[in-house]
């Protein structure tokens, strides 16, 4: 068997300087079968999967992308980041910059702040299921386990679409769809995008394994058989070390694992088997029988000329370490303090006034506006702390300095992962299935709270979360099922707008807004005499679902009549030479 691994590297050690890393992309159009259907896929620099990005903490990443998807717009998320300092720069269209259009290009640029496993994606309306996301590493020059780790090892887990993502959700976001909020279910599941599942495993080597689940809907249970995983680090964060047989990752979530390889001369299987069941935990409250369809073994390779022959059964169920009572490794229980402003966000989802099934905080859905929210702060000067001028995005104002604690309480009978942007939270308090809304109070999980930036929240039962307002610029926080951001399940936490007022930003920025034909200034409708005045504010999200596609037909500003008008000069010297000089 060969032994090859798309996303394994050596573990580096870090420079104390500060430098800076230039990647040049553009968006492309491949096709590729990871799962031996071949299919469109979106990849960068003509090929699929994405490529790696690795940084050292305290580099500064840039990253210049050009769109040449022809059909749909496109934006990176760099999932983890806090962009301290470069809200403009997280890649969340509609909240902190517009779309990228077809032909245009945009910068990325920013401070790799924190060490440890991170991944980039699309944050376009259902883009990266179709494969616009990779792994990104930020190696730590104080790295407390350089001495003990000799080889760092990316093991990527995702579930697989057939078809492309637009005519998925736009089933789904349908009127007529008896269905209503079960989202797509998945073909099929692929490690490494469809690379290698061999890991080499030398004896007496100790090994870090980086897991990233960049799945569209379903967590995935990991158990590395008879090998205890010591857990050192989630979502980029150090934790208190932590002993477990099986972990469940869930979509966005990444855990950082050390193996030492024993004496053994046999190759060890590995297993991951995708959770796409509603609730795993619960047999009797979901509407099918648990099942685990999609699966697959690995091996733990100790001789390549050996056997491959032994396997691990997947359970029917499992019993995976309880990540909500993991400590920090670094923080002081009291690092925070106690809240100075709760939020309660009450998740269920819902029918709009079309009949459309939507995915609501509080009853609300979140519809994309014509402004994004952070273009919206920095335009409307002392109205920026009032959220009307935002729209229906279900804004929240932080006051800058202040311990925010944001209550879930989750009435679906299925577990979500909820992701915040521009912060690492603690996890204060996450009961499991059936405990019911928040009570009142707070029964504090751990006495020094691990921080991660995507949690589980339980069926029918809820989460508090806590984070310093540190940190001014816009941040969605939302579920991390795909399906159910497109259904609205979201919310804008607005936070410090007094210190966003007159913030500039880059050229390239704005004229993605003049490309998409997007308004750059004023409330959520543009308006920038009466930033009160909520006339043209988009209340329902449109019918029907277009996704990320592009219409260059729609777009009426000045520079996108003037492409237009290329194009069809273009297309007249192609058919009419004579013509053309």
């Amino acid at each position: 068997m060969r032994l090859t691994n798309a996303f394994s590297l050596l573990a580096l050690a870090g420079s104390a300087l500060a430098d800076t890393v230039t990647y040049d992309w553009t968006i492309d159009w491949v096709t590729a079968s990871p799962d031996g259907f071949a299919r469109p896929v979106i990849g960068i620099n003509g090929q699929w999967p994405c490529p790696l990005v690795q940084v050292n903490q305290g580099d500064t990443l840039i990253v210049n992308v050009q769109n040449n998807l022809g059909n749909e717009t496109t934006g990176i998320h760099w999932h983890g980041f806090t962009q301290k300092g470069t809200p403009e720069m997280d890649g969340a269209v509609s909240a902190s910059q517009c779309a990228i259009a077809p032909g245009s290009s945009f910068t990325y640029q920013f401070t790799a702040d924190y060490s440890g496993t991170y991944w980039y994606h699309s944050h376009v309306m259902g883009q990266y299921p179709d494969g616009l996301r990779g792994p990104l590493i930020v190696n730590d020059p104080a790295d407390p386990y350089a001495d003990l780790i000799e080889e760092d090892v990316i093991l990527t887990i995702s579930d697989w679409y057939h078809s492309q993502t637009i005519p998925l959700v736009q089933a789904m976001l349908s009127p007529n769809n008896t269905a209503f909020f079960i989202p797509p279910v998945p073909d099929s599941m692929i490690l490494n995008e469809g690379g290698s599942n061999l890991i080499p495993f030398a004896k007496g080597k100790t090994y870090r394994i980086r897991l990233i689940n960049f799945s569209a809907l379903s967590a995935a249970f990991v158990t590395f058989g008879s090998q205890v995983m010591q857990i050192v680090a989630q979502d980029g964060r150090y934790i208190t070390p932590a002993d477990a047989y099986t972990i469940r990752i869930d979509a966005a979530q990444r855990y950082d694992v050390i193996l030492t390889c024993s004496e053994s001369d046999v190759n060890e299987p590995y297993l991951v088997a995708l959770d796409a069941n509603p609730d795993y935990t619960n047999p009797n409250a979901t509407p099918r029988p648990i099942t685990f369809p999609y699966n697959s073994t690995g091996y733990l390779v100790v001789d390549p000329d050996g056997a491959f022959t032994e396997t691990l059964e997947v359970e029917g169920s499992f019993t995976p370490i309880d990540d909500s009572l993991f400590s920090s490794a670094t923080e002081t229980s009291a690092s925070l303090g106690e809240a100075d402003q709760t939020i309660q966000i009450d998740f269920n989802f819902c029918v709009d006034a079309n009949g459309t099934p939507q995915a609501c905080f509080n009853g609300r859905p979140y519809v994309d506006q014509q402004v994004p929210a952070l273009y919206t702060a920095a335009t409307v000067g002392d109205d920026n702390t009032n959220p009307i001028v935002y729209g229906n995005v279900n804004p929240y104002i932080l006051e800058s300095g202040q311990t925010i604690d944001i209550i879930v309480n989750n009435y679906n009978f299925a577990l979500h992962p909820f992701h915040l942007h521009g912060h690492h939270f603690q996890v204060l308090e996450r009961p499991g299935t059936g405990a019911g809304p928040y009570p009142g109070f707070t029964t504090q999980s751990s006495e020094c709270p691990a921080f991660r930036d995507t949690v589980t929240v339980y069926a029918n039962s809820y989460a508090v979360l806590r984070f310093q307002a540190d940190n001014p610029g816009v941040w969605l926080f939302h579920c991390h099922i795909e399906w159910h951001v497109d259904m609205g399940m979201s919310a804008s936490m607005i936070e410090a707008p007094e210190q966003l007022r007159g913030k500039q930003f880059p050229q390239d920025h704005i004229d993605a807004c003049k490309a998409v034909g997007q308004p750059y200034q004023g409330n959520a409708a543009g308006n920038t005499e009466d930033p009160l005045n909520t006339t043209g504010f988009v209340y329902l999200n449109p019918q029907p679902y277009l996704g990320a596609l592009f219409d260059p037909n729609s777009v009426t500003t000045p520079q996108a009549k003037r492409a237009r008008d290329e194009r069809k000069m273009k297309r007249s010297a192609k058919k009419f030479p004579m013509f053309t000089s």
